[in-house]
């Protein structure tokens, strides 16, 4: 009777712990530390693909979270995925020739948009879309294009 509930109270404390470290890998991975205020400037951006991207996703500068996704939308009209982003007023000189591009954080990660600084003496105002963007890369588009290069390169021989 005392080994059964040593056993018990063993599972539990596991499960227990468990659950823990689910939560404490979500807190990780949702990563909602730093900017997260409503002031600032409004960009929008279009991608063909914009993979898991979520809303409150990271805007990111050289590794600084200088922002938020604050929305997702289809446009019906070009098929293109529209992402508006709230920049913080401190980062407002960050040239309007910047490229925008959907990267992934880590092996377990959720995706962000990291801005690659362009040179123009101009910079983004509120309101103002990027213009230069690469959508997330789809590791399933990139698994076929592989095994059909192949095929066909077996194929030839």
């Amino acid at each position: 009777m005392q080994q059964t509930r040593a056993v018990e109270f063993g599972t539990g404390l596991f499960v227990f712990m468990g659950v823990v470290a689910l939560f404490f890998l979500t807190t990780r991975v949702t990563s909602f530390d730093s900017y997260s205020g409503d002031e600032g400037y409004t960009l929008t951006a279009r991608f063909d693909h914009v993979g898991t991207l979520k809303l409150r996703a990271p805007i990111s500068v050289a590794g600084v979270t200088v922002g938020r996704v604050t929305d997702i939308q289809f446009d019906d009209d070009r098929l293109e995925a529209v992402v508006t982003m709230r920049i913080a007023s401190e980062y407002d000189q960050l040239p309007n020739d910047s490229d925008a591009s959907i990267l992934t954080a880590g092996i377990l990660g959720g995706q962000y948009i990291g801005l690659g600084p362009g040179g123009s003496p101009d910079f983004f105002e509120d309101g103002d879309e990027i213009e230069f963007t690469q959508s997330a890369l789809v590791l399933e588009q990139l698994i076929s294009t592989y095994l059909f290069s192949q095929a066909e390169k077996s194929e030839k021989e």
